[in-house]
């Protein structure tokens, strides 16, 4: 039997190894008993008397704040859709500008005369001539049309700022616009094959 001095080294070895006994340091323990004591009073607070959330309840009730304050918003704002008027500030068109030319500008052109979206720089717009109508439009969208609801994703202020900004395009005469929509197609005679 081999007789070991060092109190560090533990009385086995394997292959001339011999293993030692680290002890760690009392900072760590000390946390690590902390944890476990936060564990079980987490697990009894929570799982077996029940008496906080867990987080699944906590984030409906947390959505159902939030979903209520945006319906309160949306619904102010559906409100004073007809009274409002379009915005002159710099400010206010600048940032419909940056928004528009990010989210509007796929489908109307940067200049607003229409792509797949109608032409928005000439006198004859589909949904109505009206600012209120302007707003009801994007507010609402046109799915049928593909215009999505931008009221899901726009706050009501980016809505506002967005059509300001679309109302100062029109009669601006972008080179190459859409033709307006009001225009039955002309009349080009029987075909071929008629």
């Amino acid at each position: 039997m081999t007789e070991y001095n060092d109190p560090l080294l533990l009385p086995h070895e394997v292959d001339g190894i011999r293993e030692l006994d680290n002890k760690l340091p009392r900072w760590w323990v000390l946390l690590f008993y902390c944890c476990i004591a936060f564990a079980a009073a987490y697990m009894l607070q929570y799982h077996v008397l029940g008496a906080g959330d867990l987080m699944v309840a906590q984030y409906t009730k947390e959505m159902a704040a939030g979903t209520a304050v945006k319906q309160a918003a949306m619904s102010r704002f559906e409100t004073e859709l007809p009274t409002l008027d379009p915005s002159k500030d710099p400010a206010v068109l600048a940032q419909g500008k940056k928004t528009f030319l990010t989210l509007c500008a796929p489908c109307h052109r940067p200049d607003g005369g229409g792509l797949v979206g109608p032409n928005l720089t000439d006198d004859y717009w589909i949904h109505g001539p009206l600012f209120a109508d302007n707003l009801r439009t994007i507010w609402n969208g046109v799915p049928e049309k593909g215009m999505i609801t931008w009221k899901n994703s726009l706050k009501p202020k980016e809505v506002y700022e967005v059509a300001s900004y679309i109302f100062t395009l029109r009669g601006s005469h972008p080179p190459n616009p859409k033709p307006p929509e009001n225009q039955a197609p002309a009349k080009t005679g029987p075909s071929a094959f008629e």
